[in-house]
């Protein structure tokens, strides 16, 4: 048994890291109060513009008559051979399994594109660091691959701070290969945020653009019982609402823009129109996946850090009880002593 000693150095090492954990646990429950409130400021601008175009697609031919094409390449679809994966991650760890699973369902879906090429646009260093230690970067030779799966863009140090301007930026390159018709399809893969307890992890296909204001959801994993309980629990404790916000009104008001029975009059081509309208569609989805994204991670680094404040607490009562064992076994060692010199003598 080690000496009281020692346990009492151990018990303020675990009492130390305590502090740690719950002063992390508290700062990620505020910065996924912040996180809820920017994913959901996002969502009213993302729905009218959702409606706006569903208005337009009810207007205006989505094909032309005259080539029988799409008006625009975004709402073309053709046989998938090269397809871009955007994989959302975080840049830190101390998030329980957020990251992992994420990096789990991305091999999962590779696996089932096991006929097709595949590039991979990796936000966030976790995702980063695990493939590109298993697939090589893009070959820098036009027209060439370095391999059937390949890295083609690292984006590190986005998520801290999101900025549309950035997400933008890898929606526009990603947009330009489509429209050059170097890649046949784009999916994104992210943890769908709702509420704490309702979440879930997506691969949304967001290229080619098939029905305005739908998602075509490929893959899906929901949370087990255990987990929704768990992050209920640690919410519960931080003062972090589990319930969805409630955009019932704002979204039925926007909705009706786009099935008012009223005739626009457009004063741009419906093929301009689109030009415009559908990459800020396809950025704005992209966005709003990252947001949600990080507020997922909060949510989980705030449940992981409760555990551990948990478990050290816990792990502190064990220490106590066996250091006061010791030390009641060394004043008995020292009484018997006592009274066995007292005998002898």
């Amino acid at each position: 048994m080690a000496n009281v000693l020692d346990i009492r150095r151990r018990i303020r090492s675990v009492k130390s890291t305590r502090q740690i954990t719950g002063a992390m646990k508290m700062v990620s429950a505020a910065k996924l109060r912040r996180a809820q409130e920017r994913a959901l400021a996002a969502r009213p601008y993302a729905q009218m513009l959702t409606n706006v175009l569903n208005s337009l697609v009810h207007r205006a031919e989505v094909m032309d008559p005259e080539t029988g094409e799409a008006r625009h390449a975004l709402l073309a679809r053709r046989p998938e051979q090269n397809i871009v994966v955007i994989m959302v991650t975080g840049d830190r760890g101390l998030a329980g399994a957020f990251n992992s699973n994420i990096i789990k369902a991305a091999t999962r879906f590779l696996d089932s594109k096991a006929d097709r090429n595949i590039d991979l646009e990796l936000i966030g260093r976790k995702g980063r660091d695990f493939f590109r230690r298993r697939y090589p970067a893009a070959s820098a030779t036009a027209g060439t691959r370095a391999a059937r799966v390949q890295v083609t863009g690292e984006h590190l140090g986005l998520l801290n701070k999101p900025a549309f301007a950035d997400i933008q930026a890898i929606s526009k390159a990603v947009i330009d290969r489509y429209t050059r018709g170097e890649i046949d399809a784009v999916y994104l893969l992210f943890n769908e945020f709702k509420s704490v307890i309702a979440q879930r992890l997506v691969v949304d296909e967001i290229l080619p653009v098939d029905e305005i204001g739908e998602r075509d959801i490929r893959q899906a994993d929901e949370l087990s019982g255990a987990e929704r309980d768990r992050l209920a629990e640690a919410a519960a404790k931080s003062g972090v609402s589990v319930g969805e916000h409630d955009t019932s009104d704002i979204d039925e008001r926007a909705a009706r823009f786009g099935t008012e029975q009223v005739d626009y009059i457009y004063e741009q081509p419906a093929a301009e129109l689109f030009a415009t309208l559908l990459p800020k569609y396809v950025a704005v989805q992209m966005y709003r996946a990252v947001l949600e994204s990080v507020a997922a991670e909060h949510a989980a680094r705030m449940t992981a850090m409760d555990s551990a404040t948990n478990n050290a607490t816990d792990m502190i009562d064990s220490l106590t009880l066996t250091m006061n064992r010791a030390r009641q076994a060394a004043i008995t060692k020292e009484i018997i002593e006592i009274v066995s010199g007292a005998a002898a003598l």
